[in-house]
């Protein structure tokens, strides 16, 4: 039976083929780690870690590269952005649409460090009002927290205009950007004092253990690194460096994940991310259209004010998710991802926490004509 994956959210696949070849060179032509010595192919890889993140640099319009620390995913990215970041005595106002690489840190930190935690609701349309937010943010506040983009729904939030709430009160910002980077045109240069998280295995079309931290210009708090040891780069001191990316990238590098990331962002930079963006919009909306046509099918997040990536989240009467998904795998060869998403207050505001969540479907570069109608000829077998 033909595989008709779509379950791109989780992690994009397949990748370019490029992608392929970058890890391979890596493990087979290199062999050589990042930072730890001065013959042909470690300055080689060196290079092409440095070719990774000018990459990165021109995909997000900014301009210093060094700003680009990796890591292990974007979970580890994120816990590295609030654990190296929060204190005791600092206000966080965040969003229930969050995933747990954000709900799980904050909740640590509010249970052992006393950092207090508010949480706001999206409207109706599943973003969040800046308007409403700009009214409700307590006077203490010190940080806001949120994503661009809910993996759940797929819809895009202001998150522009969030960032300029932000500035305007003063706050930080850390933004999970795991569903928008190379999704959308975001521009976090803009965003003024941020970190922004992200996974490489996703939208990037990287090698899955990758992920990345960009720390604004505008940062001037101390990153308290969650990993201390040996950097190839002033090992006399006791005491990590204060440089970026050193500061934040202790121990050896994932280098086949991360010249396997450079690739899928070269990907990204030579289709461009306008085209890419319609061509998902269109896969998704046609999808949808034949979706909408049975009445035991039911989407969530379809009346987004700014707009979706090609995410479809949905119910359909008389399947739990998990079985929905089972069947249509085991009958259809058609992959999907059913459950919570790792994002449980997304599901309590969609009322779908105790039924199990949602089917999503999620689309990417290669998806084909063909998968699509798998899934619509899938769907129409199952909920008629």
């Amino acid at each position: 039976m033909p595989r008709h994956y779509l379950d791109n959210a989780a992690t994009s696949f397949p990748k370019p083929p490029a992608v392929y070849e970058a890890v391979r060179r890596a493990m087979v032509d290199l062999g050589a780690s990042a930072g730890r010595g001065v013959y042909a192919e470690a300055i080689t890889v060196e290079r092409e870690i440095l070719a990774a993140r000018r990459a990165l640099a021109e995909l997000f319009g900014v301009d210093d590269p060094r700003r680009f620390a990796f890591f292990l995913n974007g979970t580890d990215a994120l816990n590295q952005a609030l654990f190296g970041s929060l204190k005791r005595g600092d206000r966080v106002v965040t969003s229930t649409l969050e995933h747990n690489s954000v709900l799980r840190p904050l909740a640590r930190l509010r249970e052992e460090q006393g950092v207090q935690v508010d949480y706001v609701a999206p409207e109706g349309d599943g973003t969040l009002c800046v308007d409403s937010l700009r009214t409700t943010l307590p006077k203490d506040a010190t940080h806001l927290v949120v994503t661009a983009v809910s993996n759940v729904t797929g819809a895009v939030q202001p998150i522009d205009d969030i960032a300029g709430l932000a500035k305007e009160r003063g706050l930080s910002l850390i933004v999970d950007a795991a569903q928008a980077a190379g999704h959308l045109p975001i521009q976090p240069g803009r965003w003024g004092k941020a970190l922004v998280a992200f996974s490489g295995h996703k939208g990037l079309l990287g090698p899955l253990g990758t992920g990345v931290l960009w720390v604004s210009p505008e940062w001037d708090q101390p990153i308290v690194p969650l990993r201390l040891g040996g950097s190839g780069f002033r090992s006399e001191d006791e005491l990590p460096p204060d440089e970026l990316p050193q500061r934040l990238e202790a121990g050896n590098l994932n280098v086949p994940g991360i010249l396997g990331l450079g690739a899928g962002v070269r990907y990204v930079l030579e289709r461009g991310i306008a085209t890419l963006a319609e061509e998902e919009r269109s896969n998704r909306e046609r999808i949808e259209a034949e979706l909408l046509k049975l009445p035991a099918v039911r989407l969530f997040g379809s009346t987004a004010s700014f707009g979706r990536i090609g995410v479809t989240s949905l119910a359909l009467d008389g399947f739990s998710p998990e079985e929905a998904a089972a069947i249509l795998d085991s009958q259809f060869g058609v992959q999907v991802r059913a459950g919570l998403h790792c994002a449980p207050r997304t599901h309590q505001g969609l009322g779908t926490a105790n039924s199990g969540g949602t089917l999503r479907l999620s689309l990417g570069p290669f998806v084909t004509d063909e998968d699509l109608d798998a899934a619509i000829r899938a769907f129409y077998a199952l909920a008629t």
